[in-house]
């Protein structure tokens, strides 16, 4: 099957789930939408209010914050792949629950399998811990990590900085940085199959490139 197709299995299914308590309020459940072929996904943490109506993911206030964001790097949403680590609105927006992320990390994991992607950007605090574990999200923000084939960058939920201003400058420049980070994924990417032949290289990798991590 094809990502697209692979990803349009998981929508279908997302829609009529009924692994957790989630599905008994949610008018729509929303699985992510965006380029099936994407090299970057954004994972944020839950629908919210709008989300829930349209089924679609980040369409309320944090999702126009999200636009600018993507606008202000030469990307738009056809360009990348966005979703989030629980596919139903948690009641009063409220945190989602340890049982209601694992319900969906299925699906979630059979996304990143289907697009392969490169980069991937975690939106708050529940969707970095799948890739980051404990770690604060005040003392890694902004900062990539590479994680198997995939480099992975923490950042502040585009809502954060709705809700504290001081925030928007801070994640308005951690975006900035995903640019240099995709030229990263793909430069490792290029570079592999050179490193591969030669054993003398093969451990080899210019300090400066660490900085990144």
């Amino acid at each position: 099957m094809s990502s697209e197709e692979i990803l349009q299995e998981v929508a279908v299914e997302v829609s009529t789930c009924a692994k957790c308590k989630l599905c008994n309020g949610r008018t729509r459940a929303v699985p992510g939408e965006g380029n099936p072929q994407a090299r970057i996904l954004f994972i944020g943490e839950g629908p919210g209010f709008h989300e829930d109506k349209q089924g679609r993911p980040f369409v309320g206030p944090a999702g126009q914050f999200l636009d600018e964001l993507l606008a202000s790097i030469n990307l738009q949403r056809k360009d990348v792949f966005i979703t989030n680590v629980v596919k139903c609105r948690p009641p009063n927006n409220r945190d989602p629950e340890p049982e209601e992320i694992q319900a969906c990390s299925e699906y979630l994991d059979r996304q990143i399998a289907a697009m392969q992607p490169r980069v991937i950007v975690t939106l708050g605090r529940f969707s970095m811990a799948k890739f980051f574990g404990n770690e604060k999200i005040s003392s890694i923000h902004g900062r990539a990590r590479k994680k198997g084939s995939l480099i992975c960058i923490a950042m502040y939920h585009p809502a954060a900085g709705l809700h504290q201003a001081s925030l928007k400058d801070v994640i308005r420049n951690d975006f900035k940085k995903i640019p240099l980070i995709i030229a990263e994924a793909e430069r490792m990417e290029a570079e592999a199959p050179k490193k591969a032949p030669s054993p003398s290289k093969k451990l080899e990798e210019p300090p400066q490139q660490l900085s990144l991590f």
